[in-house]
């Protein structure tokens, strides 16, 4: 257990500016440390008080990237926090702090995160239907206008990035010209969306669901991809976990239904959900870039791509 007594100036500043909400202005604070994040994330519990924050310190990063603007992202997580907790559960946002390393103090969501009930599958059609209404959400009250070329370079950038051979990224290129040209992937708005759909950054608690880590939200995009991508996410892990990624296929309809408000719009969401869900398994074949599995996620990823033709 690694304890922080008074006296400590980053646990000082978090009692000054938790105020009431702490009632032991001597407590000490228990520090727990996250594995496998992107940044260093901690969560700081309150001895006897029954109050924790969660701190993610931006000029700590832990990922491959290192070099990027730490202020700006900061910013921009704790800007988009207060932007989509008008309309959806956020974990949020407390304070942010520069000389602390960039760091952005949040709520912290006691619950289970969305793998648990992937993991266990108890209540997960639950999970899903309350997930999908609260996408809608967001997706509703952020529209704009809707940057489709955004879209379609942040495609060919994950491909760049996964150097897939001449022959495979030449079949990628024809099928993505002939979705730019589909009237399917147009859009009469485009929306705020999480973007970052892990199964790690969505909590449930009290039946509510919360999303976390909105450093890498968009605006002006096709609200389809949040949906798409963790879509692929459910795939992935039953491919991984369960023997097939088809066993994912009755989760995936239950998902999409409850997000669309008639037959019609599922009719159509259902044939642009193909497009989001490679752009999804691409995503994920980039953790997987040194082993066998990357050429199912790539496979998987092309023929969700043919749903077009």
């Amino acid at each position: 257990m690694n304890l922080l007594g008074p006296g400590d100036v980053f646990r000082d500043w978090l009692i000054e500016i938790l105020g009431d909400r702490i009632k032991n202005r001597n407590c000490s604070v228990d520090v727990i440390k996250y594995e496998s994040t992107s940044h260093t994330v901690c969560r700081y519990r309150f001895i006897g008080e029954d109050y924790s924050v969660i701190a993610k310190f931006f000029a700590e990063p832990l990922g491959e990237l290192k070099d990027y603007d730490a202020y700006r992202a900061m910013i921009t997580e704790y800007n988009n926090l207060n932007r989509a907790g008008q309309f959806i559960n956020v974990a949020k946002p407390i304070a942010i702090r520069s000389d602390f390393n960039c760091v952005l103090v949040t709520e912290y969501i006691k619950g289970k995160q969305f793998l648990w009930y992937l993991e266990h599958h108890e209540h997960l059609c639950d999970v899903l239907k309350s997930t999908a209404s609260m996408l809608r959400n967001l997706h509703d009250n952020t529209r704009s206008h809707y940057d489709k070329e955004k879209e379609f370079a942040n495609f060919h950038y994950l491909l760049d990035q996964l150097r897939i051979e001449p022959n495979m990224r030449k079949c990628f290129d024809e099928l993505l010209g002939r979705w730019w040209y589909s009237s399917l992937i147009d859009s009469e708005h485009g929306s705020m969306i999480h973007r970052d759909t892990s199964p790690l950054n969505y909590i449930v608690a009290k039946d509510v669901p919360y999303a976390l880590d909105m450093e890498s939200c968009w605006h002006h995009a096709n609200p389809i991809r949040d949906m798409g991508t963790l879509c692929a996410e459910m795939k992935n892990y039953f491919q991984l976990n369960c023997g097939s990624g088809m066993k994912a296929e009755p989760y995936i309809g239950h998902f999409l239904w409850h997000y669309c408000r008639s037959h019609e719009e599922f009719y159509r969401n259902t044939r642009i959900l193909p497009f989001f869900m490679s752009i999804g398994l691409l995503r994920t074949a980039r953790l997987y870039r040194y082993s066998p599995y990357n050429q199912y996620l790539l496979t998987e990823a092309l023929s969700c791509l043919k749903a077009i033709e």
